[in-house]
C-alpha cells in the first residue's frame, strides 16, 4: 500500500485510479479509489470580497454550479445577517429544482443507461451514449428533453443555464420571476412528468436483470446523513441534519447544519487528494456514512408530494427496516427525486408568494463568519467562510458532496473486486463493473468528463508482496 504514487493532474473530474491489493492466496484484500481531487478553492479564495464567493465557487463544478451557488449564497446571507423574504426563498428553491432535475437526468440517461439498457458486458464500442441513441432513440431523446427542462428552469430565473451567479445575491435574488417565464416552465411540466414516470416504469421492469448487481454493488451497512424538513420530509435547500444508522434508527436529529464540525470530521490519506469526511461519534475510519439520493430517501419518513410518496413506499421495499443499502439503487432514488422536483416545481409556480416583488434585502458585513449548507444532487454540500471587517475572506472550508461518500466508495469497490476477481488478471468486464458502482454514486469526477461512456481510469492489481501483477488503463 505504501508503494502507490499519485501524480496530481490539473483536471480532476473524470480521472481516478483503482488499486486492488491481494492476499497471498490470490484473494482480494482491499481496493482503493484514488482521486487527485486538488481544487485549491479554499486557498485561492482568501483575500477575495465575500460577495464574489458564489461566482467563484460555482466554478467548482460545471455539472452542479447552482448547488454551489446556493450553499455559497447562504453562507453570505449568514455573514450579512439577513433573513431573506419568502418570495426569494421560493425562487431559490425553484432554481434548485431545475438543478436537481438536469443533473439527475444527465447521470441516469447519459452516463448510466448504457449499462442498464445495453448490459454491463456489452461491447464497449457500443456501450455508450451513441450506442444508446442507436438502439433506444426514443429513450435517449427523452433524456435530452428532461435535462433541457431542468436547464430551462434555471435559465428562466437567471438568464443563463450554467454559472448563473449574477441573479443570486446575499439577501435574496436580483429579480422576481415574470409571469411569461412561469408560463413557459408550466407548459413544459406535463411532458417532463410523463417522461419521468415512463422512465421509472422502464427501470423497474429491468431490475430483475440486475439482481446480482443489487446484491453486490456497494451493498453494505452504513450510516446515512442529510437535510430533512421539520416533520422529517425530503429537503434540498434548508432544514436540519438527520443521521440514521444501518438499522433505520435515528441516532441524531435536528442537528444545526451551521455546526457541521461538531459531528463531521475530516481526515486525509497520503494516497488521495480527496478528503475523507466521517461521522465523529464513530471515529475514523469507522464513521462511514453515505449522502445523496439513496441516503436522502433512507432518512426521511415521506417526500411530501403525491407521486414521489408512492414511489418511496416501493423503494423502501428493497431494504430492511426501511433502509435500502445497495448502492446500485441510487439510480432508483435519483429518478424518485426527479419526480419530487417536478411536482415541487408545479407547487412553487402555483404559490402566489413566488411572484412577490420583495426579493432582495440589502445589507453589508454584520458577522465575521458564515456557513451555508444545501443538498446538491450528489449529497450534502457545505461552504464555510470567515471574513475580516472589510468583508475580505480570510479562511474557507468546503466539504464537497462527492467527498462525503469517499469512505463508501472504497468499501463499494472492494466489495465489487472481492466478488469478481478470482485470478491475477483484469478484464474489461470487471473494469466496467468497477466503473458502474462508481457511476451509481454519480461523483462529480465521473459525470464531468465522460467520453463515449468511458471515464479515465487506471486500475492496478497488486499481489501480497506489493508487486504490480497487472494493469489496465483507460
Amino acid at each position: 500500500m505504501d508503494k502507490i504514487v499519485i501524480s496530481p493532474i490539473t483536471r480532476i473530474e473524470g480521472h481516478a485510479k483503482v488499486s486492488i491489493f491481494l492476499n497471498k492466496d490470490g484473494s482480494v484484500n482491499t481496493a482503493r479509489f484514488q482521486v487527485t481531487d486538488f481544487r485549491g478553492f479554499e486557498k485561492f479564495c482568501e483575500g477575495r470580497p465575500f460577495y464574489e464567493m458564489p461566482s467563484i465557487t460555482s466554478r467548482t463544478c460545471g455539472i452542479c454550479p447552482v448547488s454551489h451557488l446556493l450553499a455559497s449564497i447562504k453562507a453570505c446571507d449568514d455573514i450579512v445577517a439577513v433573513n431573506i423574504s419568502r418570495s426569494a426563498e421560493l425562487l431559490r428553491r425553484l432554481m434548485h429544482m431545475g438543478q436537481l432535475i438536469q443533473s439527475h437526468a444527465l447521470s441516469f440517461f447519459h452516463l448510466s443507461s448504457p449499462d442498464l439498457l445495453l448490459g454491463m458486458d456489452a461491447d464497449p464500442s457500443v456501450r455508450n451514449v451513441f450506442g444508446l441513441i442507436e438502439k433506444y432513440p426514443e429513450i435517449a431523446k427523452k433524456g435530452i428533453m428532461l435535462r433541457k427542462f431542468g436547464q430551462e428552469i434555471i435559465e428562466c430565473l437567471s438568464g443563463k443555464r450554467i454559472h448563473s451567479s449574477d441573479w443570486l445575491v446575499p439577501g435574496g435574488v436580483k429579480n422576481p420571476l415574470s409571469k411569461d417565464k412561469s408560463e413557459k416552465i408550466m407548459a413544459n411540466l406535463p411532458e417532463a412528468l410523463n417522461i419521468t414516470l415512463e422512465t421509472l416504469d422502464i427501470f423497474k421492469d429491468k431490475m430483475d436483470n440486475f439482481k446480482e448487481e443489487i446484491n453486490n454493488f456497494g451493498n453494505f451497512p452504513s450510516y446515512y446523513l442529510g437535510l430533512v424538513t421539520s416533520d422529517g420530509g425530503l429537503e434540498h435547500y434548508d432544514g436540519k441534519i438527520r443521521v440514521v444508522n444501518p438499522k433505520g434508527k435515528i441516532v441524531a436529529d435536528n442537528l444545526d447544519p451551521k455546526k457541521y464540525y461538531e459531528y463531521i470530521g475530516e481526515a486525509v490519506e497520503p494516497w488521495s487528494y480527496m478528503k475523507f469526511p466521517y461521522y465523529k461519534p464513530l471515529g475514523y475510519p469507522h464513521g462511514v456514512y453515505r449522502v445523496g439520493p439513496l441516503a436522502r430517501l433512507n432518512i426521511v419518513s415521506h417526500c411530501g408530494t403525491e407521486f414521489a410518496d408512492k414511489e418511496l413506499k416501493d423503494f423502501k421495499k428493497f431494504g430492511t427496516d426501511g433502509i435500502v443499502q445497495s448502492t446500485f439503487l441510487y439510480h432508483y432514488a435519483r429518478l424518485i427525486e426527479v419526480l419530487f422536483c417536478i411536482e415541487k416545481t408545479k407547487e412553487i409556480l402555483e404559490d402566489p408568494e413566488t411572484y412577490g416583488n420583495n426579493v432582495w434585502s440589502k445589507a453589508s458585513v454584520n458577522r465575521g463568519e458564515g456557513v451555508g449548507v444545501a443538498e446538491a444532487p450528489r449529497g450534502t454540500l457545505i461552504h464555510h467562510y470567515r471574513v475580516n471587517k472589510e468583508g475580505l475572506v480570510t479562511w474557507v472550508n468546503m466539504i464537497i458532496a462527492t467527498e462525503n461518500n469517499n469512505l463508501a466508495y472504497n468499501k463499494a469497490i472492494t466489495q465489487v473486486a472481492k466478488k469478481y476477481i478470482t485470478k491475477k488478471h483484469l478484464s474489461e468486464g470487471l473494469l466496467n463493473r468497477v466503473e458502474a458502482v462508481i457511476r451509481a454514486f454519480d461523483p462529480c469526477l465521473s459525470c464531468a468528463t465522460h467520453s463515449l461512456g468511458k471515464m479515465a481510469l487506471d486500475m492496478q492489481l497488486f499481489d501480497s508482496e506489493g508487486k504490480m501483477v497487472d494493469r489496465l488503463v483507460r
